[in-house]
């Protein structure tokens, strides 16, 4: 049933909206107009309630009913009248109550009035007093009483504010009055100078007045006491002389004057008044004195403070010159330039205009001085060094130029109280396949070495350790020589370098580099002598070889710590242990924690799902999630820290790895990042480092098609142009260098680009706007970059391994082309959905997109553009049958050989590689 509102109810009824209301208001039911709601239970018990007053009025009840009616009615009244009835009783019961308990305390009242009376008789027994016919007066003289201290309140309270008033007015008048005995005496005392022999008088001070105004407020105090005592005096006589006072009071031979107290108050308030002004002048005399006191203890505090203030500003001082010497002198600068205010900082490749800027003069002034030196360079152009040195000289003003490294370079300059304990960095260093990160996985008991592209560590790795409740943090460099400025990289943050030969290959060129780094980086090295379990190995013959370049063991009287080990059988792995805590405990590391963070960046790479992604070594201070960073031109704010086991960190302290998500870039591995404060600056910084390396790059000039056959046509330096994607900043980092060793005089290789990710339609275009090859490092090409390569006539070259990419490059500058093994793609494949079978394995549920895949052919399965693994087909079916090759447009399932991560999304393409004769 629907809720109902009362005037619809009422019609319902029969009745109007206001008779409805009445008897809702009979049943307790809340209504408060027509148009209230009334909820199912209300309406059914309205209804029920008023049932038979409807069939009455409706003239259908029968005569019972109209009896049980009636009968009701007349209990309903009965009971009524019996309510009233007790209600009734009860006031008059409680009215009787409050008489009798009114005429009790009259009673109690006059008793205690008659015992006042009879001890006044017994105390004053001379003087009898019959009983007084006003006796009824008592009660009107109390409230006469009662309204007089009321009226004498209010009358203290108007008296208190026309005393301030007063107050107030006879401070004026006391000034005016002071004003005019000053006027007089110094007309008297000039009177008595014009008198040769009358005697002088001198003026009375300003404290003498005050003294004699406190006198006479001693003596006005005591007079008015004197006087108030006087007239308690005069009262009490009159209340003890009453009867003998005539006819006044006398009322049939009795006498009734009530004594008021407030009276003899009014009596002498004129004389309260005055004492009461003048003891506020005197509180306020007292406090203007002790307020001078006061004043004059602090004037007097403050002037002896200003030298110890002097003191200590000039200790600071002190002590800022100091720390900037220290900082000018671990920059290498000289600290009577970095002292001397007078010397301006110009920063190198500074314009004309901020230049005179700089040094508060004209622009014009500089620009005829340029041309004076035959130099014609405009308000916006960029000045040289040489250039600002010659025109400061010339103008008599002092100036150091600064480049954009120092001029952002940060020196921490940390108390002793301040460092605290942290752990070692240990860098693994060694030539390639001699067994480093096989030593690591001894260590950390990681399979990294397994999931690695033919077992060469490709990129640093950093990982952190527990030995025996201590923190060690590991940086595993590359072995290969093509990663040089990767192994500088790492020796240049570490504390301990652990150099890895092999003992049944000796020392090759790669350990004499990593000894080399390892020596002008100033880190002592512990020598592991690996694979000491193979036939042939002699570890002898290694301790023999390293003296030749410095590295002595110990037990020859040398200061190198050498242990023998197999990373692969596990041997001696405690002794290496053993012998890094040994070292580090020898350096006595410290950090300060309770700092802005501050490192270097180990790595970093471009990750689909999470961005730009960089893995960092903290130096100094803690790094928290929400910290501001700059590293490089890179910035943000961190937005988690993942540690090398993959779970979110709160903070990073000292020598910690960590990995941190939010930089709006990809930063470069090598770069230092800081904490700021304000995001602001921070993205100053980096916008100002990246609008100077795009200027950088801008004043190289690339070459085009046309240049460069015209260049070729002329016999000049031939240039080959190559643009370079990987997947990490350290792999670009090492082709770099790589193509800097080489022999550039005949031909000159420029990477005009170099990024981290997949080859995209971008780099294709550079690419052939260039003439450029584009070299692949662990990269797949993306989107239709491959068919617009085809279309464009773009070479593209992928590598797996980076020694084969500079082999290849090598070959062609020298001319000598071998025959090319060339990967031959014979179809690509999407997975769709993957299937766990029993006893097999992991099968993927393709969708062939392009050729015609073969259960022959060498597979590599891509996952975002990166190449996860390499291998070959174990099964190929199409249904239930087995199958040799499946072509396009048709679905199949697709079991990898020794590989079971296949997921939803990736892409394997089908390869062959065959033999193809070079003919240029």
């Amino acid at each position: 049933m629907a809720i109902m509102r009362v005037h619809e109810l009422a019609k319902e009824l029969n009745m109007t909206s206001k008779e409805l209301l009445d008897r809702l208001a009979e049943m307790k039911i809340p209504a408060k107009s027509h148009a209230s709601v009334l909820n199912d239970a209300y309406v059914d018990k309205i209804r029920k309630n008023l049932a038979p007053e409807l069939k009455e009025r409706a003239g259908i009840i029968d005569d019972e009913e109209a009896r049980k009616l009636a009968e009701e009615k007349a209990e309903a009244e009965a009971k009524k009248a019996e309510e009233e009835a007790e209600r009734r009783a009860a006031v008059e019961a409680e009215r009787a109550q409050r008489e009798a308990e009114r005429a009790k305390r009259q009673q109690q009242a006059a008793e205690s009035e008659e015992d006042t009376e009879e001890a006044q008789a017994d105390q004053a027994p001379a003087v009898k007093r019959p009983p007084s016919p006003y006796a009824n007066l008592a009660e009107q003289i109390a409230a006469e009483k009662e309204r007089v201290a009321r009226e004498a309140a209010e009358a203290k309270a108007r008296a208190r504010m026309a005393a301030v008033q007063r107050d107030v007015a006879k401070k004026q008048a006391v000034e005016q009055r002071l004003h005019a005995s000053r006027s007089k005496s110094s007309h008297k005392s000039t009177e008595q100078a014009a008198a040769p022999k009358a005697p002088t008088r001198a003026v009375p001070t300003t404290s003498s007045r005050f003294d004699s105004l406190l006198s006479q407020i001693e003596s006005e105090k005591q007079r008015l006491q004197q006087s108030k005592q006087e007239a308690a005096a005069r009262a009490k006589a009159a209340r003890g002389n009453a009867p003998a006072r005539g006819k006044k009071g006398r009322h049939n031979g009795h006498t009734f004057e009530p004594d008021v107290p407030e009276l003899a108050g009014q009596q002498v308030e004129s004389g309260e008044d005055r004492y009461a002004q003048m003891a506020v002048k005197a509180e306020k005399l007292q406090r203007d004195k002790v307020l001078s006191e006061a004043r004059a203890a602090v004037a007097a505090a403050s002037h002896e403070g200003e030298g110890r203030r002097r003191k200590r500003k000039e200790k600071r001082q002190a002590e800022a010159r100091e720390r900037a010497e220290m900082e000018a002198i671990q920059k290498g600068l000289d600290p009577s330039l970095v002292l001397d205010d007078s010397v301006i900082e110009i920063p190198q490749g500074a314009t004309v205009q901020k230049f005179a800027e700089l040094l508060g003069v004209a622009p014009n002034d500089v620009i005829k001085r340029l041309f004076m030196l035959g130099q014609v360079l405009t308000l916006t152009q960029s000045m040289s060094d040489d250039l600002i040195e010659l025109i400061s000289d010339d103008m008599g003003r002092k100036v150091r130029v600064v480049n954009p490294e120092e001029e952002y370079a940060v020196v921490y300059n940390d108390s002793e109280e301040d460092l605290k304990p942290r752990p070692p960095v240990v860098t693994v260093m060694g030539h390639v396949d001699h067994g480093k990160t096989s030593l690591l996985d001894a260590i950390r008991e990681t399979g990294v070495a397994e999931r690695e592209a033919g077992g060469i560590t490709q990129a640093i790795g950093a990982s952190v350790v527990d030995l025996n409740g201590r923190q060690v943090t590991f940086i595993d460099t590359p072995g290969h020589e093509a990663f040089t400025a990767m192994r500088a990289r790492g020796a240049s943050i570490t504390d301990v370098v652990v150099l890895v030969v092999a003992a049944d290959d000796g020392v090759m060129p790669q350990t004499v580099e990593a000894i080399n780094h390892a020596k002008a980086a100033d880190v002592p090295i512990v020598v592991a002598v690996n694979k000491i379990d193979k036939p042939g190995a002699t570890p002898d013959r290694v301790r023999q070889e390293l003296t030749e370049y410095g590295i002595i063991p110990e037990e020859w009287g040398g200061k190198n710590m050498f242990v023998d080990v197999s990373a692969k059988k596990r041997l001696h792995i405690d002794d290496l242990l053993e012998t890094i805590l040994l070292q580090a405990d020898v350096l006595e590391l410290k950090a300060n924690p309770n700092a802005d963070a501050s490192g270097y960046v180990i790595e970093s790479k471009l990750d689909k799902g999470r961005g730009p992604v960089a893995t960092v070594l903290v130096a100094r201070g803690t790094l928290h999630p929400g910290d501001t960073v700059v590293a490089g031109t890179s910035y943000g704010r961190v937005r988690a820290l993942i540690d090398p086991r993959g779970e979110h960190r709160d903070e990073a302290y000292p020598a910690d790895p960590v990995e941190i998500l939010g930089l709006n870039s990809v930063a470069t591995a090598g770069d230092e990042f800081r904490v700021f404060e304000d995001e602001r600056d921070a993205r100053k910084l980096a916008e100002e480092r990246a609008l100077r390396k795009r200027l950088k790059q801008q004043e190289a000039s690339h070459m085009s098609l046309d240049d460069l056959f015209n260049r070729i046509e002329e016999g000049k330096t031939t240039d080959l142009n190559l643009v370079v994607k990987a997947d990490v900043d350290g792999s670009i980092e090492a082709l770099r260098g790589a193509f800097d060793k080489m022999d550039q005089s005949e031909v000159k290789i420029n990477i005009i680009h170099a990024a981290v990710g997949g080859i995209t339609e971008t780099d294709v275009t550079l690419a052939a706007a260039s003439d450029a090859i584009i070299i692949g490092f662990n990269v797949r090409p993306m989107g239709k970059s491959k068919q617009m390569a085809e279309k464009e006539k773009v070479d593209i070259r992928l590598y797996r391994v980076i020694y084969q990419a500079i082999e290849d490059i090598n070959a062609a500058r020298v001319g000598l082309l071998s025959p090319d093994i060339v990967e031959k793609d014979t179809g690509i494949v999407e997975v769709r959905e993957t299937f766990k079978v029993p006893k097999v394995g992991t099968i993927a549920g393709a969708y062939v997109m392009e050729g015609e895949i073969s259960r022959d052919d060498r597979v590599r399965i891509v996952r975002d553009g990166t190449v996860v693994y390499e291998g070959t087909i174990a099964s190929l079916r199409r249904f239930k049958d087995d199958v040799k090759s499946v072509r396009s447009g048709y679905e199949c399932g697709i079991g990898i050989d020794g590989y079971q991560d296949i997921k939803v999304g990736d892409t394997i393409e089908g390869y062959k590689t065959v033999e193809v004769e070079r003919t240029e």
